[in-house]
């Protein structure tokens, strides 16, 4: 690097400091597990700065795992998406809160993100997509109605029911319900892994 002036990140090929970056990587991402921080990070901030760290904050890292994906160890990425999946999964299941619950929902996506981002990297990229133009719109109508918990979303029926229906509708697609949008990239993630055998 210092004799041809330029880093080329796609170039290295030694195992231990691509290893050592895409931990680092999965650290910034909040992917399990080094996960722990950020349900009490999104529940201490705003809603609409939360919305940036569960979203904006995801892409530098993302794109330089993309940049990089030839290089990671499979193996190692595979196991964060497995644990990261799971831990979003039970995480979420006793949530009251919606910034936490929505951190626990993140944690997952990032996981399902993992999974593939070394065999198909443009499911991985399209599922990030998805994940974040279902996101934006959840979190615009949490700020909206000021709803900090379930039973806030429960009380707005009777105030707005339109909004809560799209409010549903977001939530359900990032659950991946099948006639949603938030299904297509889970179904695609899947039959990549088998068609991989991984």
């Amino acid at each position: 690097a210092l004799n041809t002036s330029s880093w080329e990140t796609h170039l290295m090929m030694k195992p231990t400091p691509t290893t050592i970056i895409t931990l680092a990587l999965m650290m910034k991402m909040a992917a399990a597990p080094f996960h722990l921080w950020l349900p009490d990070v999104s529940q201490g901030t705003t809603t609409l700065t939360t919305l940036t760290i569960l979203t904006w904050q995801k892409i530098a890292p993302l794109v330089i795992m993309l940049t990089i994906h030839s290089e990671t160890n499979t193996t190692l990425t595979l196991m964060s998406a497995i644990m990261s999946i799971t831990a979003g999964g039970l995480g979420s299941l006793n949530q009251t809160q919606l910034r936490k619950l929505m951190a626990y929902s993140s944690i997952a996506h990032t996981g399902w993100v993992l999974a593939t981002i070394t065999m198909a990297p443009h499911i991985s990229l399209l599922t990030f997509t998805i994940y974040t133009l279902t996101t934006t719109p959840t979190f615009m109508l949490i700020n909206l109605t000021t709803s900090t918990t379930i039973k806030d979303l429960g009380t707005m029926w009777t105030n707005s029911p339109p909004t809560m229906m799209i409010m549903s509708l977001t939530m359900l697609s990032l659950g991946g319900l099948p006639p949603l949008l938030g299904f297509m990239p889970k179904w695609l993630i899947l039959n990549n892994l088998i068609h991989m055998n991984a």
